[in-house]
């Protein structure tokens, strides 16, 4: 293991564009590489992918991986996974972080398996010990209620996977300079044993919390669906999406799309209003990096407040409805229009 050396990041691309969660794991993984004093690296796979390179190096990589090639066009585990480990075995690094997309998730199990190494999913937060020059991968575990940290102490790579939302990209600098490294695999279409016949697009108009710049979402503490209302009725006058925790989603108060935590989505929204939220760890790994937190609750011990930016602490039945109030009068003078900017 000691001649692994370096932090990759696999860097997805969908129609001609970089996928956020790569330029979000590209600042974490500029971390890593920082303290353990290596080169940060991307590998971009796919077909006329070459002039989204310098991206990667704008992102903060040192360098990037590239293999441009036709079959290579639309993801297929098999040609994807050929590439990413014939690269891993001639390269050998030492750290390789995927984004927790279906295609990430699909690529990293597989090459894990191919590599015969380790692979934390979902992980939430990411460190390194130096010393050791160990991956430490921490997620929550157990329904929530403790963070686990997994360490891969015997193979290499060291991999996880990380959601979108939970890291943050770095600022980009065009004027970054690095090295773009272009590897000629031999790849046949005939010897692909599954073909992309037709890709058909979600076309459902869905709002998608992951791109919502205001979030009001509840939790138990409202009582019952007919408290949860409240929730639905502020979201609705300032223009808001409309979130809540996995009970309420138990409960049938919600949708699953609309569940915010570990096992829903992760949001980072300008404001994120969070009321009759107690603040399970479950919850917060999928809200904390919010700009803005609002939390309301009646317990002034609840965990919640540890990561509010305002806290109000009262009965939500009684607070909600007067913030209504408040902000359709505000609304009413700006001429129906709110801005959260």
């Amino acid at each position: 293991m000691e001649e692994n050396q370096g932090v990759w990041v696999f860097i997805e691309v969908n129609d001609g564009s970089i996928e956020g969660v790569s330029l979000e794991l590209l600042g974490a993984g500029r971390k890593l590489a920082d303290k353990l004093e290596v080169p940060l690296s991307g590998v971009m796979l796919g077909k006329d992918v070459m002039p989204l390179a310098n991206e990667v190096i704008y992102a903060g990589a040192d360098q990037v991986y590239v293999v441009d090639h036709p079959v290579l066009k639309n993801y297929r585990t098999e040609s994807y996974m050929k590439c990413v480990c014939t690269l891993a075995e001639k390269y050998k690094p030492e750290i390789f972080l995927y984004g927790a997309t279906p295609n990430g998730k699909d690529l990293a199990s597989a090459v894990a398996t191919d590599l015969s190494t380790g692979l934390t999913a979902d992980t939430t937060m990411l460190d390194v010990d130096v010393e050791k020059r160990l991956l430490e991968a921490s997620r929550p575990a157990f329904g929530g209620n403790i963070m686990a940290t997994i360490l891969c102490k015997k193979h290499r790579p060291q991999m996880a996977t990380v959601r979108p939302k939970v890291m943050k990209a770095l600022e980009t600098d065009e004027g970054r300079k690095g090295v773009i490294i272009e590897e000629e695999l031999e790849l046949r279409e005939e010897d692909m044993r599954t073909k992309v016949l037709k890709i058909v697009k979600d076309v459902t108009k869905k709002a998608s919390l992951s791109e919502a710049h205001v979030i009001v979402a509840g939790g138990k503490g409202l009582g019952d669906i007919q408290g949860f209302q409240l929730i639905h009725e502020l979201a609705e006058v300032i223009g808001a999406s409309v979130g809540g925790t996995r009970d309420v989603v138990e409960a049938g108060w919600l949708k699953h799309e609309q569940q915010i935590g570990q096992t829903g989505e992760t949001v980072t929204p300008k404001i994120y209003f969070a009321i009759g939220i107690s603040g399970a760890i479950q919850h917060v790994e999928g809200m904390k990096n919010s700009e803005l937190i609002i939390a309301i609750n009646k317990d002034a011990n609840a965990p919640i407040f540890d990561v509010a930016t305002y806290g109000i602490v009262g009965d939500a039945l009684e607070i909600v409805p007067k913030l209504i109030k408040q902000f359709k009068e505000l609304s009413k003078e700006k001429g129906g229009e709110m801005s959260y900017v």
